[in-house]
């Protein structure tokens, strides 16, 4: 394996990560819930994520630009346009696996 230096391994996360983001945006028939019962993150996560790495740096990000980056607009606009109400089934689901955190 190459030996990848902490530079370049950051570039390559940046671009991954960038990736991801974009295929989300793409996939707004996706519900977060149905990310989060299947793999414990959704784009809430992502945005948390995110913020949680301005600060620690120094920058002051709010909970609403966060979201605005992951998901490519205002988070009110994304769920005008994509959310769909969660069946009792799926609710379920996420209350019995729900993150401490959430």
């Amino acid at each position: 394996m190459t030996e990848l230096s902490d530079e370049k391994k950051r570039d390559f996360e940046a671009a991954a990560f960038r990736r991801l983001v974009e295929h989300l945006r793409e996939r707004g028939d996706v519900q977060n819930i149905d990310l989060m019962n299947l793999a414990g993150f959704c784009r809430n996560c992502l945005s948390n994520w995110y913020r949680e790495a301005a600060n620690a740096e120094g920058v002051d990000l709010s909970k609403d630009q966060s979201r605005e980056i992951v998901y490519g607009m205002p988070y009110a606009q994304w769920q005008a346009l994509n959310q769909t109400e969660a069946s009792d089934a799926k609710k379920a689901e996420f209350e019995a696996r729900r993150p401490k955190d959430h």
